[in-house]
């Protein structure tokens, strides 16, 4: 089968890759009919995530057509249309349990990577490197989703592709920065950094949940603009007096919630801070720049909550921790828990609540893998998010 390929840093090559197979009981075989580019695929590309081997297929948010079940799979039926959390969870050890699937015990082929790293691993996910366990990724005409009845979910017929597809990443992590993360609620006011798939769906889920106002920060102008028209956010460049504007949005107070949707590639800051955070990064003396968490954690209002939605991989210098503890915030993160909000999703968007669709502002064939990644990461021509169509357009 063709899929797209890591071949280096900053190389991506369509090729031909054995089919996948049923391995285990639970698997089964998705033929892939959508799959689109994140910006955590990004830090894959640039290097800065060190556990890529050549060969890799890449790619984690995807929807398509249940072709093969194994033995144990009871949910699932062959034919049926499904979007698959980009998180792989085996839905039984004690964090699934808990809903906190990204955790799952079961679902990294490979701890001792990230066990080393942070000091215990989270669950595995698909086309994301070999320290979330190996697992070939969704840029591909098929793909082995383990634990099938877990972690893949079935479309409603009255949800078209380009909506659902979201739901398999940057509306649940959207979703979760604000429901669980964040804690937002009526009367709230939410200052979201990045305006990218995640900070887009993060500031709708903060609409949706009632939020009083919500606000997105972002450097880029055309994003901004679509911030603006498909949500009717404030919005805010972050050189223009960012500090002056949340107090002038917020009574003088700050944001109640401030969710951070950039991570470790942040780009456009401008100061001695930021110039310091992108040479460090480059000489690898720190794998993150974080200026938007800065910003987040310095404005958010005593006694708020910070958000950490953008992908982080180590450490970081500068990281205002002072502010954190005498201003009495509480910071959380993770990757997202895709099978807690993805039937909650579905139902938004069956109900035309949630119509994340605009995002897919291109649609190209795989063979174009690598052409979809340079208008992604340029921002060419109005690129939010590019979609991947093994079959053909």
């Amino acid at each position: 089968m063709r899929a797209l390929q890591w071949t280096g840093v900053n190389e991506l090559s369509t090729g031909d890759v054995p089919d996948p197979r049923v391995e285990q009981p639970y698997d089964a075989i998705v033929k892939v009919t959508a799959s689109v580019t994140c910006g955590s695929d990004l830090h894959l590309l640039g290097g800065y995530i060190p556990f890529m081997r050549h060969g890799d297929v890449i790619g984690h948010e995807f929807l398509g057509e249940v072709v093969e079940i194994g033995s144990g799979v009871r949910a699932r039926r062959v034919g049926e249309r499904v979007v698959v959390s980009s998180f792989i969870a085996c839905g039984s050890c004690w964090y699934c349990r808990q809903q906190l699937f990204s955790l799952c015990d079961n679902g990294n082929r490979n701890p001792a990577v990230t066990e080393t790293l942070w000091g215990s691993a989270p669950g595995g996910c698909f086309g994301y490197s070999h320290a979330l366990g190996g697992y070939a990724g969704s840029h591909a005409e098929y793909v082995r989703v383990p634990f099938a009845d877990v972690g893949a979910f079935p479309v409603p017929d009255e949800v078209q592709d380009l909506r659902a597809l979201f739901a398999s990443d940057a509306a649940s992590t959207g979703w979760m920065g604000a429901a669980d993360l964040g804690e937002v609620g009526p009367g709230d006011v939410v200052a979201v950094w990045g305006a990218g798939g995640v900070g887009q769906m993060a500031a709708r889920a903060s609409q949706i949940l009632g939020a009083d106002r919500v606000v997105v920060i972002e450097t880029d102008p055309y994003r901004r603009e679509v911030a603006r028209r498909e949500l009717g956010c404030d919005v805010l460049d972050p050189q223009d007096a960012l500090g002056e504007a949340l107090l002038e949005l917020t009574a003088g107070r700050g944001p109640d919630v401030c969710i951070e949707a950039v991570g470790m590639e942040a780009s456009g800051a401008t100061g001695p801070l930021a110039a310091l955070d992108k040479v460090t990064q480059l000489a690898r003396v720190q794998t993150e720049r974080i200026t938007p968490l800065r910003e987040a954690v310095y404005h958010c209002r005593k006694g708020g909550r910070v958000a950490v939605l953008g992908v982080f991989a180590a450490w970081a210098d500068r990281f205002p921790l002072g502010a954190l503890m005498n201003k009495g915030l509480t910071l959380r993160g993770a990757q997202m828990h895709g099978q807690k909000y993805i039937p909650t999703l579905l139902d938004l968007m069956a109900r035309g609540e949630l119509t994340p669709e605009y995002l897919a502002t291109h649609e190209l064939d795989l063979e174009d893998g690598a052409e979809a990644y340079r208008l992604f990461k340029e921002k060419d021509d109005g690129c939010l998010r590019a979609v991947l169509r093994p079959g053909g357009l």
